[in-house]
């Protein structure tokens, strides 16, 4: 298994949790929504119940394919669980601005997804 390089530390509750270059996680199994937040505030933004539902449909998607899914994957994942309105892209980006796959998925705990820049 190889190694994931510790880039630096999140500071949360007292406690260190390692990130890598990009931002991720290095451990998933640290993950807790009081992380969550904390990630979210370094992108500037303030969780929702509306984040909090992707976010869940993200570790639902993750724990059953071992896997973050990409935006297309996304898009069609959220709208199976939350309904069309909220499976498309424009809502997913107005959500997370920027990658909403990567950036959801960093919010999440979850690896960077395959395929995304």
């Amino acid at each position: 298994m190889a190694s994931t390089e510790i880039y630096r530390y999140l500071l949360v509750d007292s406690h260190e949790y390692a990130l890598d270059p990009e931002g991720y996680l290095v451990d998933m199994t640290e993950w807790s929504p009081e992380v969550a937040e904390a990630l979210a505030r370094e992108e500037g933004i303030t969780l929702t119940e509306e984040h909090w539902e992707i976010l869940g449909v993200l570790r639902d998607f993750y724990l059953r394919y071992e896997m973050a899914p990409a935006m297309r994957p996304l898009v069609k994942a959220v709208g199976k669980a939350l309904g069309g309105d909220k499976g498309r892209s424009i809502h997913l980006m107005r959500l997370f601005p920027g990658s909403p796959a990567k950036v959801a998925a960093r919010l999440a705990g979850l690896p960077k997804p395959t395929h995304c820049l």
